[in-house]
């Protein structure tokens, strides 16, 4: 296998993704896993804060600006133009580990299950028009079902499905 084992969490807004992503990387991390994250953003986003010392780094032109305490470090790149970065930049960029949870990124080419809520934005299936869905989480009954499905709520179920459909070896 190249790279680390990826696995996508897709959906529309409002249908659970950040949960169920947030409940997965504690499962996982409770096994004994380390887990990145990815969370692709449709739109501007900071992290940073105005009048920050790095917010006026970034601010004077800084193509990036690291961050580092004696407890985490960011990193903030600056694209100033560029075109967003490819999602395989970014998978290259994070150290190793055990699984990285994708959150968004529908159109990217990994497993993914997808989260569907019935308060989501848009309730449309995602599922007939992309084969990189394995399976779906859902807060209702799914009718004419031809994937697993599972309860959105299930997170040890969803877990075991992942670590199965992504060969994570055991702990």
């Amino acid at each position: 296998m190249t790279g680390p084992r990826v696995f996508g969490i897709a959906g529309w807004k409002n249908s659970g993704k950040t949960g169920l992503a947030v409940r997965l990387v504690e499962e996982f991390t409770r096994r004994g896993y380390r887990i990145s994250t990815i969370k692709h953003a449709h739109h501007d986003f900071d992290i940073d804060k105005v009048g920050a010392d790095s917010y006026r780094h970034r601010q004077a032109g800084a193509h990036e600006v690291a961050l580092v305490s004696g407890t985490r470090f960011a990193i903030m790149h600056e694209l100033r133009g560029e075109p967003e970065p490819a999602f395989e930049e970014i998978l290259a960029r994070l150290a190793p580990c055990d699984l990285v949870l994708i959150e968004g990124y529908k159109r990217e080419p990994v497993p993914k299950i997808e989260a569907r809520r019935l308060e989501a934005k848009n309730r449309e299936p995602l599922a007939p028009s992309d084969p990189h869905i394995v399976a779906v989480a859902a807060d209702h009954p799914v009718a004419d079902a031809t994937l697993p499905v599972f309860d959105l709520d299930d997170t040890v179920a969803i877990a075991d499905f992942i670590a199965v459909a992504t060969a994570l070896p055991p702990k």
